[in-house]
């Protein structure tokens, strides 16, 4: 088995389904992304899905081009999830390779202008810092699908991975299957799973502008429970998340909690809204209290006394409301 295909197995042997990852995440600090246990298991799915793309590896390296290419002519890995990579990381991986050279090529395929990476973004960007000009590569062909997984399947258990990179690849890779159940069963998740981190697609722009630039502000459960809190109280719903979302942001409300308090701050702006908004008028009847009519938002509501009315006045105003609203007189 190739080197590549090594570290491809090593790196899922710790991966969970999307329902354990659930089951174990424990609460992490505000404003933090939570943790995935280190005690996962790889999923049917995905690890079916790991098989069938390593077989697939397995065949394409047997008779792959080994090349020393210019570092300029390699395009990124669309489907790549990680948006961060981190500069002491990479720094030292620069070191190493400076040192004792690359031990393992990068993987990539033909594409039209040059080549397209599969495998190897660091080691890719330690030769950008190198300013070195050329990278040994292993060039294989690779359907748009095997790379849509394989991005996935290489990335997606790492603890260091947010739910919001993940989110995003797969929306790259959605186009890549003819359905959402066929893409969850390729990759091992249940369809409840895929939605979960498909949910930050319908966030407020201002919440994902926000996560583009630190995409550990937000985990899969919080942003399903935000978009719910948002769909439930409509325009009052959205205020409350702008107002609320700076606190996120800064660490003084939990991306856990913000859900919640959306729908208190809603509530109550719909109260005050609705207490401001009505007005009553009492009726009387000679010197006595009769009732009252109360108008407000959602209402418009006559209370009249037991017994201030006569057998006459009730059947007048029976009459004057089967007049307007067509309803027949009991």
């Amino acid at each position: 088995m190739s080197s590549f295909r090594d570290k491809m197995a090593a790196k899922t042997a710790e991966l969970g389904s999307a329902s354990e990852r659930q089951a174990t995440e424990r609460p992490a600090p505000a404003a933090a992304e939570p943790r995935r246990s280190s005690a996962f298991k790889t999923g049917p799915g995905m690890l079916g899905a790991l098989a069938v793309a390593q077989q697939r590896i397995q065949e394409l390296e047997t008779n792959s081009d080994k090349l020393l290419l210019p570092v300029s002519a390699i395009q990124p890995n669309p489907w790549q999830p990680r948006k961060i990579f981190s500069d002491e990381g990479l720094a030292s991986l620069a070191e190493s390779i400076r040192e004792v050279g690359l031990i393992e090529p990068v993987v990539v395929r033909r594409a039209d202008h040059g080549y397209q990476l599969i495998a190897g973004e660091r080691r890719l960007r330690a030769h950008v810092l190198l300013h070195a000009e050329e990278i040994r590569a292993s060039v294989i062909e690779c359907s748009d699908q095997d790379m849509a997984v394989l991005a996935l399947v290489e990335n997606v258990g790492r603890e260091d991975l947010t739910d919001y990179e993940i989110g995003q690849s797969l929306r790259r890779a959605e186009q890549e299957f003819p359905t959402r159940t066929r893409m969850a069963e390729a990759l091992g998740m249940s369809r409840k799973g895929l939605y979960r981190f498909l949910s930050f697609d319908k966030l407020p722009d201002f919440i994902r502008r926000d996560l583009d630039l630190n995409p550990r502000l937000l985990g899969g459960s919080a942003a399903d429970e935000i978009v719910s809190a948002i769909k439930k109280h409509g325009a009052a719903g959205l205020l409350a998340a702008r107002e609320l979302w700076p606190a996120v942001v800064a660490g003084t409300l939990d991306q856990g909690k913000l859900a919640a308090a959306i729908g208190a701050q809603s509530n109550r702006s719909e109260t005050e809204q609705s207490v401001s908004e009505r007005s009553i008028e009492k009726i009387f009847s000679g010197k006595s209290h009769a009732g009252s009519i109360t108008k407000d938002t959602n209402s418009f509501t006559v209370k009249l006394k037991t017994g201030v009315l006569s057998d006459a006045q009730e059947t007048q105003i029976r009459e004057l409301i089967s007049q307007l609203f067509n309803v027949k007189p009991g």
